[in-house]
Formats: C-alpha cells, sequence, structure tokens
C-alpha cells in the first residue's frame, strides 16, 4: 500500500485519467490509498509515504523531484462580471470583493499574494480549502486567484489576468528520506516519473 497526499482536485483527475489503473497493472497488488488535504500532512511521522505538492514548504528534510509547475491566474464568475467589471490587473483587484483562504491557510502563496496587492480589500468568502474557492467563484461572489488547471476547466468562470508570477510554484513529488528508496515507494516515484507528460495537464493546466 502506497498512501499518497494530495490536494483533492488532483486525485480525482488522476482517477480520471487512469494513472491509477496503470500504476496497478505495472505492480500488481501495490494499492494506493489517497489522504486528501490542501494543508500538508507530516510525512516524517507517517501520516502519508508520498506527497504530490506544490509551493513553498518548511521542512527542507523532504526529498524529491520536480514534475511539474503549478500555475494561477485571477478568475471571476461570467455573471459577475457582467454586473460588475472585471480587473484587468493586480493593482485594481482591490476594488473587487475577493475570494481567499481562511485564517489557518495564510501561508499560503494566493493569501500572501492578495494581502500584497490588496491589503484592505473586503471578502465576499473564505475557505480553507481550493475547491471551496471555485465553489465560491462560480456562485458569482467576487473574484478570486485559483489554479489555472482548476479555472481554465469551469466554463462558468473567465480568467480575468494570469498567469501570476509571484504564485507561481514547482510541483514535485516528495518523499521522507528513510522511506524514499523503500520498494514500493521507489516504484511510485519511478512511475509518476514516467508519467510526467500525463501529469502536466492535471497539474498545470
Amino acid at each position: 500500500m502506497i498512501r499518497l497526499t494530495c490536494p483533492e482536485p488532483v486525485a480525482v483527475k488522476m482517477v480520471k485519467a487512469g494513472l491509477l489503473e496503470r500504476f496497478r497493472a505495472a505492480h500488481p497488488g501495490l494499492d494506493v490509498e489517497f489522504v486528501l488535504s490542501d494543508q500538508y500532512v507530516d510525512l516524517a511521522k507517517g501520516e502519508a509515504d508520498v506527497a504530490l505538492r506544490s509551493g513553498d514548504t518548511d521542512d527542507a528534510v523532504l526529498v524529491g523531484r520536480k514534475i511539474a509547475e503549478s500555475l494561477w491566474a485571477v478568475y471571476a464568475a461570467r455573471s459577475y462580471v457582467g454586473l460588475h467589471g472585471a480587473p484587468g490587473l493586480a493593482a485594481e483587484i482591490g476594488q473587487h470583493p475577493l475570494i481567499g483562504f481562511e485564517e489557518a491557510m495564510t501561508g499560503h502563496r494566493a493569501a500572501i499574494w492578495l494581502q500584497s496587492v490588496a491589503p484592505a480589500a473586503r471578502y465576499a468568502a473564505r475557505s480553507t480549502s481550493v475547491l471551496g474557492l471555485v465553489s465560491a467563484a462560480k456562485a458569482g461572489v467576487g473574484v478570486a486567484p485559483l489554479p489555472m488547471a482548476l479555472g481554465d476547466g469551469e466554463p462558468e468562470l473567465a480568467r480575468l489576468f494570469g498567469p501570476v508570477p509571484e504564485m507561481t510554484r514547482a510541483w514535485r513529488v516528495l518523499a521522507h528520506p528513510d522511506h524514499r528508496h523503500t520498494a514500493r515507494v521507489e516504484a511510485f516515484f519511478d512511475f509518476i516519473l514516467s508519467e510526467k507528460a500525463a501529469l502536466r495537464p492535471i497539474l498545470t493546466g
């Protein structure tokens, strides 16, 4: 068993793309169990074996490889834009109600970017998950930074501008060094690296 932690949208897309079926075909009897979270789980404590993670991490112990880029842009519902217009650049975003992360996620790069470009803006909605941001944006309550891999796939949403360089990070596959070269983790790493082309549209858009 491989316990893989990643955001929920990534897990859903991996399953739909047939990646898990291909992994099981290559490694019969070795299953993948998802640990779904937008926040980082502790690999050192054994909460998961492998992570697909984007953004900054303060855990310098983990080892891994870059597999894609994480690109973010700014979106709003087409219905919102029709009623209220849209910011065309970052300096105008504070003129609109924002959708962002809850206080528990203040270290996320999207939260840091919003604070830097619109420190006095009003928030229409906050969430602890990226899917929550997507749902609020689709409801038309305001403007949200979203991963392009999700935002561009929602017909109700319009990309207003982006990708935003300040929110660009690498997607990496990571493991704790104590487990990185166990047979099951090694097998999963090799599989993920061999499937980078299939993962790019899931992770980058």
